[in-house]
């Protein structure tokens, strides 16, 4: 697997983040959606999570590792967080996965993790690294 693809999309978009006003990063379409801002603050969210299934995955098979992405984004109030704090953290966190997925051992990479909040759904740890980049792909295209 190719890491340094997730290195390129993030110091792409961080280029591109410098374009966008803070009123951009900060307006929100209905009340109920979230803004840029908060939609990067998913992305924390979602690379935090991920950072504990690769980390667990590899020394515990089939832990379920859940967490609801509202709650998340609402307690951890991404709305009034500086944006350039946000984007630090979304940068370094990214980072890290980058850091720790490249010292996965191929072995590994078949272990299980359980991601579900109901009915139980077992996916590899492969499967979870490229569902991640597809899924912070999905979102950038949103900011």
């Amino acid at each position: 697997m190719d890491y340094q693809i997730l290195k390129n999309i993030v110091n792409e978009e961080l280029q591109r983040f410098e374009n966008i006003s803070e009123e951009e990063w900060s307006a929100k379409i209905l009340p109920e959606k979230w803004s840029k801002k908060e939609i990067l603050g998913h992305l924390c969210d979602s690379a935090l999570s991920n950072i504990r299934r690769f980390v667990i995955t590899q020394y515990k098979e089939n832990e379920n590792i859940v967490y609801d992405q509202n709650f998340w984004v609402k307690a951890q109030n991404y709305q009034n967080t500086p944006t350039s704090d946000i984007i630090s953290l979304w940068k370094f966190l990214n980072f890290q996965i980058v850091n720790t997925v490249e010292n996965i051992p191929d072995e590994a990479l078949q272990r299980t993790c359980d991601m579900t909040k109901t009915e139980s759904q077992i996916f590899t740890l492969k499967f979870i690294i490229n569902d991640y980049i597809g899924h912070l792909q999905h979102h950038l295209k949103a900011i």
